[in-house]
């Protein structure tokens, strides 16, 4: 296995790649990590993935990981944030692409990252083979405009780069409620106490955001789930969905797949009984890989029957 880390520039800005490579990949995969996160932790899922085969190639998104400046983080930037990321993530594919041309192209995105991916299989599903979705969710509530007003608001008093108490319970306060007594405010993501731990203590997770990348965020969660969205994907991309049965941001996940099967796409879904935020990071996470696992093994075999 060789691990290389890399950077790519695209219109002036430099994006932070991973990458574990087997000695002979059979399948090329493109992790888009969450919110507050980076590419990094999901290292562990990659060299299982490389044990099987499998290339893997994660990028920190913009205002994200440990080459973005402290003041930048939690910032996407000024204007059209979301739409920079999808660009950024379609560079990365372009580049794995070149740089291996016979390699078929899974995408697959966590969370925020999963949100981007609704949006990013439906603009270029003819150059993926499949899509895997985790801790993802269908259309957002009713109350969405009203919180976009509050950013606006935030956004408006603070300044773009400005940091919101409110905002903050906005995005992620009522996550935990679910878990009360809670030992951490991050008890959400994973019934494991050292993951939970892990992730409180990296100082590259969790951060505040800003009022410009929470406006970008809700922007972006309005077209989720859409029909016209699903429609433009292809018809016979295989989709694998996972969570866990107890993820607080799932709540809608039932209508991503119902709204996938409508459009007659391929979907396999799995939900995990107990399982909260981070299927990758819990208690069953062998189980978790495995499965995965199995799904793209079974892709692969079908493209190449």
């Amino acid at each position: 296995m060789n691990n290389t880390d890399y950077t790519l520039s695209r219109d002036g800005h430099s994006i932070f790649v991973r990458q574990w490579t087997p000695d002979s990949p059979r399948a090329a995969i493109l992790i888009a990590h969450g919110l507050g996160e980076h590419g990094g932790r999901y290292a562990r899922v990659a060299q299982t993935l490389v044990a099987a085969g499998y290339l893997v190639t994660a990028h920190d998104h913009r205002g994200h990981g440990p080459t973005c400046p402290a003041a930048d983080l939690g910032y996407f930037g000024d204007s059209d944030g979301w739409r920079l990321c999808l660009d950024d993530l379609h560079a990365v594919a372009e580049h794995i692409r070149a740089a291996h041309p016979s390699l078929p192209l899974i995408f697959m995105g966590h969370s925020m990252g999963s949100f981007m991916g609704q949006t990013y299989i439906a603009e270029h599903s003819d150059t993926l083979t499949g899509a895997v979705l985790s801790g993802s969710a269908g259309p957002p509530p009713a109350i969405l405009p009203l919180g976009r007003l509050v950013i606006a608001f935030e956004r408006w008093r603070l300044g773009k780069r400005g940091k919101s108490p409110l905002i903050q319970q906005l995005l992620f306060g009522a996550q935990n409620d679910h878990f009360k007594p809670a030992r951490t405010a991050h008890d959400w993501l994973s019934r494991d106490p050292l993951e939970v731990d892990k992730y409180i203590a990296d100082p590259l997770c969790g951060f505040p955001n800003t009022t410009q990348i929470a406006a970008d965020l809700t922007g972006a969660l309005s077209t989720l789930a859409s029909p016209a969205q699903a429609a433009r994907i292809r018809k016979d991309m295989p989709i694998y969905i996972f969570s866990g049965a107890r993820d607080p941001v799932g709540a809608t996940l039932d209508k991503l797949i119902a709204g996938y099967r409508a459009a007659g796409l391929a979907v396999t879904a799995k939900i995990y009984p107990d399982g909260r935020h981070e299927m990758l990071n819990e208690t069953n996470r062998d189980e978790v890989t495995a499965d995965l696992i199995a799904w793209l093994d079974a892709v692969l075999d079908s493209a190449a029957a």
